[in-house]
């Protein structure tokens, strides 16, 4: 569940409704229906991933859900052939970040943040996170795609360019 967070940018209520019929496994896709908003999107699905949910599929629970045709089946189910409540996977989360001594406030909304983040630093378009992410405004994007401190420093000033340029203008002239 925290593998689909990150690697694929999906929100608690995403994860959790997640059905079978939602992951087309032959292209790497993952329909995300009515998501926020009530809008559609696709998100990539990594090949790991999708071998996390095939083995996940072979040990879930079974039985609640024998009388929901194949695709409609939730892939996390909860009681009753319903999907798990977002906060049960919030709270695992917060688990497993005390458990790894991870003393900075998290949440799995954080997972959500460094994806773009992460994205951003290697070069992908704010405009393609902003798709992945399902934002209607690239602003609300923009505060997910934190920029990084490495990212800042590698940037280079105009004023070194400028300056270097002169510098090379005089070595020219010199010679």
């Amino acid at each position: 569940m925290l593998s689909l967070a990150y690697g694929c940018g999906m929100r608690a209520g995403e994860v959790v409704r997640l059905r079978v019929g939602d992951i087309d496994g032959a292209q790497n896709i993952i329909r995300i229906v009515q998501a926020k908003g009530r809008k559609d999107r696709n998100v990539m699905l990594p090949a790991n991933i999708l071998g996390l949910l095939r083995e996940w599929w072979k040990e879930r629970p079974v039985g609640q859900d024998a009388g929901v045709a194949g695709p409609e089946r939730v892939i996390f189910p909860g009681y009753c052939c319903r999907h798990l409540p977002p906060r049960q996977i919030s709270r695992l989360f917060k688990q497993a970040a005390r458990a790894a001594g991870i003393i900075k406030p998290v949440t799995l909304h954080t997972l959500r943040h460094s994806f773009a983040t992460h994205l951003l630093e290697r070069g992908v378009d704010i405009r393609v996170i902003q798709a992945l992410l399902g934002h209607t405004k690239l602003t609300t994007t923009a505060r997910y795609a934190s920029v990084a401190t490495g990212m800042i420093s590698a940037v280079v000033s105009p004023l070194d360019d400028l300056t270097a340029a002169k510098r090379r203008k005089g070595k020219k002239g010199a010679s």
